[in-house]
């Protein structure tokens, strides 16, 4: 499939506003040959978006999509690849209208491993999505966020933090690559230092910018968790482990001193890359690992809800909200509390389950959708 203007349905005409709108919703979802679509054209006109069908319909290949509109690997992480649709010409396409923006991203066929973005129906880079539109979700494979590794909670905290600073990709994609070149330069028999010190300098550049990003991060959460409504969920207290840094650590002078034991051990070991989300159960104390399944996903509800607040304060409009199989697992009671607490954010909410009757108390605010006979 070539990637272009028509398969994306943009029109070329379209300028490029200077600065993103406020708006975060979509009012029209269009999938070309994604996953399991072959051709899918929603036009939500609900805040909730309740996607139900029996399993192996697609509904959470829908969520995926929409998470590729902003920059990352989507909801599942997965290759590009995985996303063909396995009949179809070897690309796909996800547009999607956000008032008057018009965003599109796929792959072709010529190119299955290259991601191209339009905007407004201009060439874009991926980073750009995060301009026009901020995305979170939550997934069935997030109930061990806290229970894996490091990795998977910082990355949940970079979607946070991108959410409300769209150059947070910029700076990640910078830093990352550094790094990257530095543990390769590493490798070797006799790097170059003069290489050496000028990516550990664009790697402090970034990194700091990283750091600091994560750091009013939590403490705009913080703040926001302290005048969250009571509810059924329990409440989080978080905060940043950043290991045996200290904040004013002059980073470049630690690469420097530390490269022959990075060589060593094949990798940067000292750096933002290495920090980690601690969260804990305010009500006891208890660390979130510790804690039930079940306290440990309404940990998460909170913290999602709690951003969802900030987002909406600080970028005049709330993130869309993308939920799979979230509702399954509440007791009607929690159940009904998220769904009151999710209307008054004002997102649009994106939120999938077999059952239909899984989401009767969501009443008129929302729009059901038999996935698998549209």
């Amino acid at each position: 499939m070539a990637f272009c203007a028509e398969a994306l349905n943009i029109r070329l005409t379209k300028s490029w506003p200077s600065i993103a709108m406020p708006i975060m919703a979509l009012t029209r979802l269009s999938l070309t040959d994604f996953r399991n679509h072959a051709l899918l054209s929603l036009q939500p006109s609900a805040q909730f978006v309740v996607l139900h069908g029996a399993n192996g319909t697609g509904k959470t290949n829908i969520l995926e999509a929409i998470s590729l509109l902003v920059p990352g690997r989507g909801l599942r992480r997965a290759g590009l690849s995985e996303m063909v649709r396995s009949d179809g010409d070897g690309g796909f396409v996800v547009s999607a209208e956000i008032g008057d923006v018009l965003l599109g991203t796929g792959v072709n066929a010529v190119a299955p491993d290259r991601r191209k973005v339009r905007i407004n129906g201009a060439n874009a880079s991926i980073n750009g999505l995060a301009e026009w539109l901020s995305v979170i979700w939550l997934t069935p494979s997030m109930d061990r966020l806290f229970a894996d590794g490091a990795g998977a909670r910082r990355r949940f905290l970079d979607r946070l933090v991108l959410a409300l600073e769209p150059t947070h990709a910029r700076h990640s994609s910078r830093y990352e690559k550094a790094v990257q070149q530095r543990n390769k330069l590493l490798s070797g028999s006799s790097p170059d230092p003069v290489w050496l010190d000028a990516l550990e300098a664009q790697m402090a550049d970034s990194g700091a910018a990283i750091a600091n990003a994560r750091q009013r991060m939590i403490a705009a959460l913080i703040e926001q968790l302290n005048v969250a409504p009571a509810g059924p969920f329990a409440v989080p207290n978080v905060a940043l482990d950043i290991g045996t840094l200290q904040p004013t650590a002059d980073l470049r002078e630690i690469w420097k001193k530390s490269r022959r034991r990075d060589a060593s051990a094949g990798r940067t070991l000292t750096g933002p890359h290495r920090a980690d989300l601690v969260v804990h159960n305010r009500a006891n104390g208890q660390a979130a690992e510790r804690s039930s399944t079940g306290e440990q996903k309404a940990l998460l509800l909170s913290l999602i809800l709690a951003h969802a607040a900030l987002v909406a304060e600080q970028r005049g409009a709330p993130p869309i909200l993308l939920l799979d199989e979230v509702a399954a697992h509440l007791d009607p009671t929690r159940r009904a509390a998220l769904f009151e607490r999710l209307a008054a954010t004002g997102a649009q909410v994106w939120m999938t389950g077999t059952e239909a009757e899984l989401f009767n108390g969501i009443g008129s605010a929302a729009e059901l959708i038999a996935v698998g006979q549209i």
